[in-house]
């Protein structure tokens, strides 16, 4: 059964089935299944909460966000082109754009537990089962496989290499073959 707290705002094609919303809360071209949105809380434009997901108060679920039995802490910001899958998230932290939680291994469903006041870089693959600390930083475009202590820095990436000229090369090569 659904339920609507007091001075909400729900947007045009919004579809909540036995979810629960809290006062004040702004759900937005959102679909949520089974999930619970506290009070002071944002959904969308286009978020999809499925079935387990809670946001917490002030918490937000933005654009092209889908949220599937994970908890959002309170005033964690989860703004736009994610997936978070079965993580627990504390409070204060920040997902950036287009970081998402590996939870399934094509087998099983795993786990990932984020702390409070955590910064994770854009397009950032948490794959689970991993733990983030409390205060740490993640740094764009990591692919995190191991736990991240407390207050430290987790940076993964390839070095970038430049191979001057190349650009001009294929396209010379690839003119000639038209």
């Amino acid at each position: 059964k659904t339920s609507i707290g007091e001075n909400c705002v729900v947007g045009p094609n919004t579809r909540l089935t036995d979810t629960l919303v809290g006062n004040d809360a702004v759900v937005d071209e959102t679909v949520a299944i089974n999930a619970q949105v506290d009070d002071f809380a944002t959904c969308g434009p286009r978020a999809y909460l499925r079935p387990g997901t809670h946001l917490m108060p002030h918490a937000k679920a933005g654009t092209h966000v889908e949220i599937k039995n994970s908890t959002i802490g309170e005033g964690s910001k989860v703004p736009h082109l994610s997936y978070i899958g079965d993580t627990t998230m504390g409070s204060g932290v920040n997902i950036g754009a287009g970081s998402i939680t590996c939870n399934y291994d094509g087998y099983h469903k795993f786990k990932t537990n984020i702390g409070n006041n955590v910064f994770v870089g854009s397009d950032t693959m948490m794959v689970a089962p991993v733990s983030i600390g409390d205060g740490a930083l993640v740094g764009a475009s990591s692919c995190i496989t191991k736990d991240v202590p407390a207050d430290a820095l987790a940076l993964e990436r390839s070095e970038q290499k430049i191979v001057e000229g190349y650009a001009a090369q294929r396209r010379h090569k690839l003119e000639k073959e038209d």
